[in-house]
């Protein structure tokens, strides 16, 4: 069993950054063992999509309307992933989600709010 914690969520202004993290931890659990790391978005009234994604040997994706802007790293030894977001819009605003890919099991976080003012 994983549990994956965020935090870095807050309000900020349309232009200004946010840094995500989610912390990985659980019994029996290798960090290392995770296939793919990811964040993921919910805005009010919408579906959940995907923002971004790592593998476990650095490759990465993003959502075509975020690339350029945010990025995503992993750091194995703190069993941590980050989404760094620049050049916030208010169409960013959010519920944040990790999601961790140890196949076949799938584990999501609680979410974190970021909210854009314009």
């Amino acid at each position: 069993q994983v549990q994956l914690v965020e935090s870095g969520g807050g309000l900020v202004q349309a232009g200004g950054s946010l840094r995500l993290s989610c912390a990985a931890s659980g019994s029996s659990f290798s960090f290392a063992s995770i296939n793919v790391l990811a964040w993921y978005r919910q805005a009010p009234g919408k579906q959940r999509e995907f923002v971004a994604s790592i593998f476990g040997g650095g490759s990465t994706n993003y959502l075509d309307l975020v690339k350029g802007r945010f990025t995503i790293a992993r750091d194995n030894a703190k069993n941590t992933v980050y989404l760094q977001m620049n050049s916030l819009k208010p169409e960013d605003t959010a519920v944040y989600y990790c999601n961790a890919k140890i196949t076949p099991k799938v584990y999501w976080g609680q979410g974190t709010q970021v909210t854009v003012s314009s």
